[in-house]
């Protein structure tokens, strides 16, 4: 996700490297079989923080709830904070993104210094900082700040809560600024309380990510291990908090300060239960860097350059930067509905989703490297469609809020990959059924749904009045690679039903949607409008319609159908002529040329796998590799959104990319190390040898799996999943392997039909509705978002309430779905208890096929054994749970032939 006006450049790379002195200079190869032992250490956080990665340097732990790390002046990067190139500095704040396109967090800086309170508004003042002898490590973070860097900082973190130590010069005038209202988007409000001579807690309001309305309160509670000096006394006051301490003794001040979004109490609790026992710096730092070692030794490599090796666990700690943990130590967190909820023990709820982004890698990854965490990060947006006002899973979530940042339905895709990678110990059942209504209804996520069933392609005239619709052919390829994650779910997913699998099968056939905007005049996927006329004019350059790209660098977004594609674009050799030619320039600075530095594109290097040119793939991604990746601040010419650049060089570094959306299938490159050992989430290992790897040896020259030869060009997901051994014969020059005509990966051509909501629009009929404006037609109207009046209810006697619908015809029919007062956002002891469901051919003679007692779910799912009926009928026994005597429906779906 990109908002920023100017396209950083790939240049200046040496001359930053020689005046960071970070390790990526001048680095010489190490063919060691060791593995490295310490990958924490190799970690150098500042990477990809400057010219337009916008990663922060500072402290966390892995999904952590707090990141406290620098913010420069007058550079600010969008969520990271810190630009390498700046010499000023507004304090250490609490909170961060990596690399978001939009500005975001920076909460509550921390400013040290010396003297007495500046003059002017202290929330202003800025000091000075320098890098010699900067460390960011995993878990742990140092620089020298103020006059004659005469005052050192040393950070490190727990799950909800960080540590610092500041080492003074020895003065009564040792400070601290405490800057209140200094969010990267501003502060709305704040509040602070001074509690006795060592304790400060308060919170701060902040949000409008991306433009949005909605915000978000951070509390926090900081302790200290000396007392406040009495003179001059705490100058507290709108926007700051000013604190002395003497160390003319003593020339060390310990904090331990613990957040909540919740409330300032959580806060302290925070601290509490995770760093409650005196001031132990080194133990919370000792602790830190293990966690990390815990979660980087996930995949151990050895070989490659020392730079290499640093770029590579750099990168996967980005990776397991986000989400963020937003539940408190009592399971306390703040929903999408805006109220406090709590996390069952042992489990936590997180939140800011770049949907757009991290489906391309980094949620893959994430579930391979920490399943138990990410199968909590699922659940989290099952939560969200349960407690938010929409009733659907987020396409950008971030903090408990909805903003409809970007497109397509990203959140499909994020649990597919979860599940498909071995995170899996969540609703599954839950997660289809949410799933499902998301991407067959016509909601605020996918307000297009109507008009592409309709027209079998999304129209650039149409009418879709919400919810950020844009760039509707991009949004298609979005949709489409939804649908397609969708139908692996549903077939991979516990118990799939009749339904699931026909659904699945219709999943497929949606996704291939992209071949109706395929215009064979321009060879390119063309926008099309509601009388099936290509959008005129569109050219390879054209940017109209196509989100943050242009027409080519959209042209092979279809990363589950490549083989159509193909013979669309003219046959492999066609096609792999036109992927010579469009990976020329890499960067997106030619707009007839590949934009690997940005997520659509992501995949497209190994195209070539399905048109028999597999070395062609193996040398673009080691192009992409060294020409972008770098282990220096500015290593990266792009936001690294959430660690999903990150992630792309750790899956090109392994030597094999998840190309399908939702399959755990690999596709191969090569390998850039010579041995990788993965620890599976089953407790088996991947073991991936490449003894050859290293300079120019990038090219595959033969691969055994377990043993055997083989020529197949990528690894299904049951062949590594429960272990294996790939040993890889790596050369200078291209070879033919992986070029045969059964070498090629699958690919998923489609067939079946659209699930087929037999009752959308249909005629209806009730006992009656409680307003004019709750009929029994807005239980049909294929929307649950329209507010409160978006269903139907009756105020009939109890016992003779009931809603019917005339589908028209008489049809087989296999599930009926129906969403209850909850589903639209209401109470949920409105969900209706007991009720049943009849069928009838004649709409006289009615069979009983489904009964329901006792029920509290906001939507029920009826898979019922196939039966032929013209007519379905709700008669509600029992309408709520808690003696309201209001049925409320507010969606019946119907499915069948």
């Amino acid at each position: 996700m990109r908002y920023r006006g100017v396209r950083a450049g790939l240049i200046g790379f040496a001359a930053l490297m020689v005046a960071v002195g970070l390790t990526g200079v001048a680095k010489a190869a190490t063919k060691s079989a060791a593995l490295v032992s310490d990958p924490a250490s190799v970690v150098d956080a500042r990477v990809m923080s400057t010219g337009g990665g916008n990663d922060f340097p500072g402290v966390d732990m892995p999904f952590g709830m707090v990141q406290w790390s620098p913010d420069t002046s007058p550079s600010r990067p969008l969520g990271g904070g810190y630009s390498f190139n700046a010499t000023q500095f507004r304090g250490f704040s609490l909170t961060h993104m990596a690399g978001p396109g939009c500005g975001a967090m920076q909460d509550l800086p921390i400013l040290p210094m010396t003297g007495g309170l500046p003059s002017g508004d202290p929330g202003t003042h800025m000091e000075p900082f320098t890098h010699t002898g900067e460390v960011a490590q995993a878990g742990f973070y140092s620089v020298m700040s103020g006059a004659g860097s005469n005052i050192k900082t040393e950070l490190t973190a727990t799950m909800r809560s960080a540590m610092a130590r500041w080492t003074f010069p020895a003065t009564s005038q040792a400070d601290l600024l405490i800057k209140l209202r200094d969010s990267q988007n501003g502060t709305s409000a704040s509040t602070v309380t001074v509690v006795g001579t060592n304790e400060v807690h308060g919170s701060a309001t902040s949000g409008h990510f991306c433009g949005a309305a909605d915000t978000y309160t951070v509390h926090f509670d900081i302790i200290f291990d000396h007392p406040f000096a009495a003179n001059p006394p705490i100058q507290a006051g709108p926007n700051s908090v000013f604190l002395t301490f003497n160390t003319t003794a003593n020339r060390v001040v310990q904090a331990k300060v613990g957040i909540s979004f919740v409330s300032d109490a959580n806060a302290k609790a925070n601290w509490q239960a995770e760093n409650g026992t005196g001031f132990n710096f080194d133990t919370v730092r000792t602790n830190a860097h293990n966690a990390w070692n815990a979660m980087l030794n996930k995949i151990q490599i050895s070989g490659g350059t020392t730079s290499q090796q640093q770029l590579f666990y750099t990168s996967l700690y980005h990776v397991l930067q986000h989400p963020n943990v937003v539940s408190d130590s009592n399971g306390q967190y703040m929903g999408f509905d805006k109220a406090v909820h709590t996390i069952a023990a042992g489990h936590a709820q997180y939140d800011q989703f770049s949907g757009w982004d991290i489906f391309h890698g980094q949620t893959q990854l994430s579930a391979l490297v920490a399943p138990q965490q990410t199968s909590d990060i699922a659940q989290s947006l099952l939560n969200d469609a349960a407690q938010g006002s929409t009733h659907l899973m987020p396409q950008w979530g971030f903090m408990n809020s909805y903003n409809f940042v970007m497109a397509g339905d990203p959140a499909q895709i994020a649990i597919a990959n979860y599940f498909a990678f071995g995170a899996r110990s969540f609703d599954t059942a839950t997660a289809k059924t949410v799933m499902v209504r998301q991407a067959t209804t016509t909601n605020q996520v996918r307000p297009e749904t109507a008009l592409e069933n309709q027209f079998g392609y999304i129209p650039s005239n149409g009418s879709y009045g919400c919810c950020n619709a844009h760039g509707f052919l991009s949004s298609q390829l979005e949709y489409d690679q939804a649908d397609f994650a969708l139908s692996r779910f549903l077939l991979a997913a516990p118990n799939p039903s009749a339904s699931d699998m026909s659904t699945a099968a219709a999943m497929v056939n949606r996704a291939n949607n992209w071949k109706n905007v395929f215009n064979p005049a321009n060879k390119l996927l063309n926008p099309k409008l509601t009388s099936g006329a290509f959008v005129s004019g569109i050219t390879p350059t054209s940017t109209n319609q196509y989100i943050e790209g242009t027409a080519a660098q959209y042209r092979f977004v279809v990363p589950f159908n490549q083989p159509a594609l193909a013979a669309l674009l003219g046959g492999n050799a066609t096609t792999t002529s036109m992927l010579d030619s469009f990976f020329t320039v890499l960067d997106g600075s030619n707009g007839n040329d590949a934009f690997l530095s940005n997520e659509f594109d992501l995949g497209t290097p190994w195209f070539y796998n399905w048109t028999r040119a597999a070395s062609h793939t193996q040398q673009v991604v080691n192009r992409m590799l060294n020409q972008f990746y770098h282990d220096t601040p500015s290593g990266f010419p792009d936001n690294d959104d959430l660690g999903t650049m990150s992630a792309n060089f750790v899956w090109g570094a392994l030597g094999f990319y998840p190309v399908t959306p939702g399959s755990a299938d690999l596709i191969f490159n090569s390998p850039l190390f010579t041995q990788e050992i993965i620890h599976l989430p089953n407790g088996a290992t991947m073991t991936v040898n490449a003894p050859q790897a290293g300079g120019g040896n990038f090219f595959v020259q033969s691969l055994n799996v377990n043993g055997a030869s083989t020529t197949k060009n990528w690894i299904a997901a049951s062949m590594w999943q429960n272990g294996v051994t790939l040993n890889f014969t790596l050369g200078s020059t291209a070879s033919s392997w992986g070029s045969g005509a059964a070498d090629a990966p699958p690919a998923y051509n489609g067939g079946g039909g659209v699930p087929n909501n037999l009752a959308l629009n249909h005629p209806t009929t009730a006992d009656g509705s409680c307003a004019s404006t709750e009929t029994s037609d807005k239980a049909v109207n294929g929307s649950i978002s329209g507010g409160n009046s978006d269903k139907w209810c009756s105020l009939g006697a109890i016992g003779t309430q009931f809603w019917r619908v005339d589908l028209g015809g008489t049809h087989t029919i296999n599930q009926i779905v129906i969403d209850h007062a909850g589903a639209g956002g209401e109470q949920t002891g409105w969900n209706t208890r007991d009720f049943n469901l009849q069928v009838s051919t004649d709409g006289t003679n009615f069979t009983t096929v489904a009964t329901v007692t006792g029920n509290t779910a906001n939507v029920t799912t009826h898979n019922i054994t196939p039966v032929s009926a013209r007519f379905v009928r709700l008669n509600i026994v029992t309408p709520t749970s808690n003696g309201d005597g209001a049925a409320r429906i507010y969606e019946v779906q119907v499915f069948g032939t």
